[in-house]
């Protein structure tokens, strides 16, 4: 079964995902990332249905979201910049990034730029240790980043959605 976005109440489309998953083991999960890829993100407004559909709590179902960092709570921005801060990032460069993205995108780490176009987030090892500072842009990894090298991915992406 697939849910059209736009069609039917937001409870609706929950129950339909919640359906298609329903019968997978540890469903939890499962239904989260149908609802990611259905939704953009897992707002606040479904975790009572899901609770409700699953027998659970809204606080277990509130906690696995908050657990993982792939779940949000809110709609991304078009370009999602992902930047590596764990420590052999750090140790080549890897704060100045995070320091020249929230100048230029003037929002903090976890937010979305007014205009919806970028979201900046940190993540703590993206696997590319000997090709750091690394990020993930769109989901498209990049390693030996600079300033510069930033700029012109994040507005090659940008590019890329329109």
């Amino acid at each position: 079964m697939t849910v059209v976005p736009g069609e039917g109440s937001s409870a609706e489309r929950v129950r339909a995902v919640v359906d298609v998953h329903r019968g997978d083991r540890g469903a939890l999960l499962p239904i989260l990332h149908g609802l990611q890829a259905e939704f953009g993100y897992i707002g606040p407004e479904m975790v009572p249905v899901i609770a409700e559909e699953l027998n659970l709590s809204k606080a277990e179902v509130h906690g696995v979201i908050s657990f993982y960092a792939d779940f949000r709570d809110k709609p991304a921005g078009r370009t999602v910049v992902r930047l590596c801060r764990a420590e052999a990032c750090q140790s080549v460069g890897a704060e100045r990034l995070v320091a020249h993205a929230r100048q230029v995108y003037g929002v903090e780490l976890g937010e979305t730029t007014r205009d919806g176009t970028v979201t900046l987030e940190q993540v703590f090892c993206l696997g590319n240790c000997a090709l750091g500072p690394a990020a993930q842009i769109n989901g498209r990894l990049h390693g030996r980043l600079d300033e510069n090298r930033l700029d012109t991915l994040v507005m090659e992406a940008e590019a890329g959605d329109r």
